[in-house]
């Protein structure tokens, strides 16, 4: 026995010595990477810089991961095969995949990188680095075995080379970039020469093709059928134009189509139906149109159905609820209309459900709360009445419920409501007619919410939810009827990721507790507190707020010193108080990125701080309705992007400020009554001011002329684009973007300024408005024929001046005119007929002047009542009780003389109105070609004639 053991141990060592002699000869004969191809990998990353700080998009979580740290030179004895990102063939040992996704590189390549001496590659992958300012370069061509290339993400910009359409063997291409952060809008990334159609005639083997963000500018090619065998296509943001070729329908391996973001019209081609392994659709932002086909109820195995921004119309269709595969459905900003279908509850799977901006009727069904899966829902904007279905509280996976923007109705148990939702982060329940309770019970609710959004909604105190929050980022319950304080416990300094907050338009009036400053410490804040009644100092924000709004209440004392420590400020509004003291120096550099800066309403004095810095980002500054004296601070010239320059309204002496027309976004300019003086001279070279479409001079103390060349240059003056109507608004910051607290929060800009008549304060300022107001000062002279350059003006008042002559008839050329003021000046002469032609003028005052003759009888003249014409003694027929000796409408006197200029003194007036008499036709006999107008003038002469003689005829009868 012991010698048979001795036996079997003995085997065993000579079992182990050959098994260990075995793999060491086998080991010995695996091959090691190749030494030229080592030595290409360690160039390629030599030639680029490894920066683990990098990040090329926000969104990914995970840090970029530093590869190609791992390649050591000095590491002679390492297989350059087992290299992070490496991966040879087993049997040759040469190089055959490089993956350096996200690997932290950035540097630039071209055509001379040893990257493409690996002649052995097969897959490729670049994606998520930094090339920034390189072009693909054309060598690719030597890696003409790859399979598998993705430059995606990386900045590469540029015509695609030729020479990757000879990559004949690529199975997967993706070339796509992020058209917003992939670098300036002029380096992009194009597909023309070659175009789409050669790409898919070349590299006919694709399954994949990812070329989203690259600019095609084309119709979908017919030949794209033809790349049978692909899986995965992605055009988005391509400018792809045209209808959408029903030749797709042949790709019936297609498993994910994307074609968000471009310009495709037209409806569906039914060849879509045949799309039956369709999983992903994507035609988001579109322009394709029609009523959504049936043929859509055929793609059963569909997970995601993206269709927002298009332009279908009709009846969401009943069909939808086929689609039992669905986890994504979007369908926002369509047009649809009707009821939701009830077969929208079939759609157990879904996760994701958008519905907003349409146009809907009724209630939203109760049938949406058997989706038990659901974790986002979007139904805001869609017209939706009645209650909020109580069975919403059945959706215990969800996480985002927006229902803003409705007519649903009545009483609410907020508390109640949410019992269920112990998921929920987000809720938005703002702009509807509900009346929300709190209950008084212990609270129940999600403890994970990150974002409210109550805005009207009736609330009468703060929601109980509230209370037990440390997550929140953003709350808005503004346009409540919250009253008396601020509770202490929405002080909490535990929400550190606190940064959203609007308790706007309530009645507050202070604090539980008034806070040294605001406790919260995230990036960027925003805190709006506007149209309230909080009385004593203002209240300190957190020094990195972003977004300051404390106007419309009734705080005192001065600016606080910790307004110069805020250097992330975008906007400042401090408006309609009562505060007091002098500006501090510091208000034109505290910050680099102030945009907003809004005092008006105040009891400031003082000189206006001349500290205004080059390169500010200062866009409004409102300094109106103070007591500020001194002079206009030079260096508001260095504020380049000013659009809007408010200083009426205080007690600032000063001549017009000519050096600020160097700013070329100056779109507004306010200086009313203020103590401003002198003339206003012509400008000696450029005029400046080029975007100027509003200036307010009135109730100072101009004289001399009207500045006659302004008139001739005032650009933006002499053209109004009414194609839609758009306000001049600051979005509170791009970070809102995300819609974050249920709506878009903008900062509108707002105007104070003298229009038909009387003082008219504007909430919001429409691009389109233009005016020109030098009303109440003391102008000499006659209205230059200049001003018949500003074609597109609305608004003009020079009432209360010293201005003589006749009312120019080249007003009649500004036909866009709303409000013409030319009261309390010296006019003479009768008024020009040619302002009959100004068919929108709503307000026009020439009273208390010494105008003479008929007062004009068409268009909008007899809707002016007496003030209009009073204090001119002259003037007659109505709406005046004085009588005109004869009704004949006056001449125009510039149109005589232009009219014996026509006749060149050949015949007088009598003799023209003498062969009108003998016919029409006399005009042709004595060979005149006359104008439209002349024709239309004596016409219009010769009606008046005749209803002259008819007059005399009745009263001889």
């Amino acid at each position: 026995m012991g010698f048979f053991t001795f036996l079997q141990f003995a085997y065993f060592l000579v079992f182990i010595d050959f098994t260990n002699a075995t793999f060491t000869a086998s080991s010995s004969m695996l091959p090691l990477c190749h030494d030229d191809e080592r030595s290409a990998l360690l160039q390629f990353k030599e030639s680029l810089i490894i920066n683990e700080t990098y990040t090329s998009y926000p969104w990914i979580n995970e840090p970029c991961r530093p590869k190609a740290e791992s390649w050591k030179p000095e590491e002679v004895n390492i297989d350059c095969c087992s290299w992070d990102g490496v991966e040879c063939n087993e049997n040759t040992g040469h190089v055959i995949k490089l993956d350096l996704f996200s690997s932290c590189l950035q540097g630039s390549i071209n055509s001379s990188s040893s990257l493409f001496k690996l002649i052995h590659l097969e897959w490729l992958n670049l994606a998520f680095n930094n090339f920034s300012s390189s072009q693909i370069p054309p060598k690719i061509i030597n890696l003409s075995r790859l399979s598998h290339l993705n430059l995606s993400s990386s900045f590469f910009y540029g015509q695609i080379p030729l020479e990757i359409l000879e990559l004949s063997n690529l199975v997967s291409l993706d070339l796509s970039r992020d058209i917003l952060l992939d670098g300036p809008s002029h380096q992009v990334l194009e597909l023309k020469k070659p175009s789409l159609s050669n790409l898919v005639e070349k590299l006919s083997k694709l399954k994949e093709l990812h070329l989203d963000g690259v600019r095609i500018t084309s119709l979908i090619p017919h030949n794209l059928a033809n790349l049978s065998s692909l899986t995965f296509l992605s055009l988005s943001s391509c400018q792809l134009q045209g209808r959408i070729p029903s030749s797709l329908g042949n790709l019936t391996m297609l498993v994910h189509l994307d074609l968000f973001n471009n310009e495709l019209s037209g409806v569906l081609p039914p060849s879509i139906g045949n799309l039956g392994s369709l999983e992903e659709l994507n035609l988001s932002i579109n322009r394709i149109s029609g009523e959504l086909p049936a043929f859509i109820g055929n793609l059963t195995n569909l997970r995601s159905l993206l269709l927002l921004s298009n332009n279908f119309f009709g009846e969401f269709p009943a069909f939808i609820g086929n689609l039992q595969s669905l986890e994504s459905l979007d369908i926002r900003e369509c047009s649809f209309s009707g009821r939701i279908p009830l077969s929208l509850g079939n759609l157990t799977q879904l996760q994701w459900l958008v519905l907003a901006s349409n146009n809907f009727l009724g209630e939203l069904p109760a049938s949406i709360g058997g989706l038990r899966s659901l974790e986002r829902l979007d139904a805001s904007s869609c017209n939706f009445s009645g209650p909020i279905p109580p069975s919403l509280g059945n959706l215990t996976q969800l996480r985002y419920l927006k229902l803003s923007q409705n007519n649903f109705s009545g009483t609410m148990e907020l508390d109640t409501f949410l019992v269920s939702l112990k998921n929920l982060e987000t809720l938005y329940l703002s702009l509807n007619r509900l009346s929300l309770q709190n209950k008084a019970s212990s609270y129940t609710t999600s403890e994970k919410i990150l974002s409210v959004g109550l805005r009207s909604c009736n609330l009468f105190e703060f929601p109980n939810l509230l209370k037990q929050q440390k997550h929140l980022k953003a709350l808005d319950l503004s346009s409540n009827k919250l009253h008396g304080n601020i509770p202490k416990w929405l002080l909490n300094p535990s929400m550190q990721n606190f940064s959203y907050l609007n308790l706007s338009k309530n009645s507050l009036t202070g604090f539980d507790q008034h806070p040294s400053v605001f406790p919260w410490s995230s990036d960027e804040f925003t805190l709006d507190l506007n149209s309230n009644f909080l009385q004593g100092p203002i209240p300190a924000p957190p020094t990195k707020t972003r977004h300051y709004l404390v106007s419309k209440n009734n705080l005192t004392g001065e600016i606080p010193s910790w307004i110069c420590n805020l250097s992330s400020l975008y906007i400042l509004d401090l408006s309609d108080n009562n505060l007091s003291g002098e500006l501090p120096r510091c208000l034109g550099n505290f910050s680099g990125e102030l945009s907003v800066l809004d005092l008006q309403g105040n009891n400031f004095f003082g000189t206006i701080p001349d500290t205004f810095m080059n390169g500010s980002n200062l866009g409004m500054i409102d300094l109106s309705h103070n007591l500020l004296q001194g002079r206009i601070p030079k260096s508001l010239a260095n504020c380049a992007v000013l659009e809007i320059i408010d200083l009426g309204n205080n007690q600032i002496i000063d001549t017009f400020p000519a050096w600020l027309g160097t700013l070329s976004e100056l779109n507004i300019l306010v200086l009313q009554s203020n103590n401003f003086h002198g003339e206003i001279k012509e400008p000696e070279m450029e005029c400046g001011f080029p975007k100027l479409r509003i200036v307010d001079l009135s109730n100072n103390s101009f004289i001399g002329n009207l500045p006659s060349k302004y008139f001739q240059c005032w650009n933006a003056m002499k053209f109004v684009n009414a194609s839609q109507l758009i306000y001049i608004q600051n979005f509170l910051s791009s970070y809102f973007s995300f819609d974050f607290c249920g709506y878009f929060p903008h900062y509108d800009y707002s105007l104070t300024m003298s229009n038909k008549g009387q003082m008219l304060s504007y909430e919001k300022i429409p691009y389109i408005l233009t005016a020109v107001i030098l009303s109440s000062n003391r102008f000499h002279g006659e209205i230059p024929t200049s001003i018949a350059n500003l074609k597109g003006l609305q608004v003009l008042s020079l009432a209360n001046n010293n201005l003589e002559g006749h009312i120019p008839s080249c007003f009649g050329n500004l036909t866009k005119l709303e409000s013409l003021d030319l009261s309390n000046n010296s006019f003479s002469g009768q008024i020009a007929q040619q302002l009959t032609g100004l068919t929108f003028l709503e307000f026009f005052n020439a009273s208390h002047n010494n105008l003479t003759g008929p007062i004009p009888e068409a268009n909008q003249f007899p809707t002016f009542d007496n003030s209009s014409f009073d204090g001119n003694s002259g003037l007659c027929g109505k709406p005046l009780f004085k009588e005109c000796e004869n009704s004949e409408a006056p001449a125009n006197e510039d149109q005589i003389a232009g009219s014996k200029a026509l006749f060149s003194g050949a015949f007088d007036w009598e003799i023209v109105l003498i062969g009108y008499a003998g016919g029409v036709v006399a005009g042709l006999v004595l060979g005149f070609n006359f104008s439209t107008g002349i024709v239309g003038w004596f016409l219009e002469k010769l009606g008046m004639q005749q209803k002259t003689r008819r007059k005399n005829r009745r009263r001889r009868n």
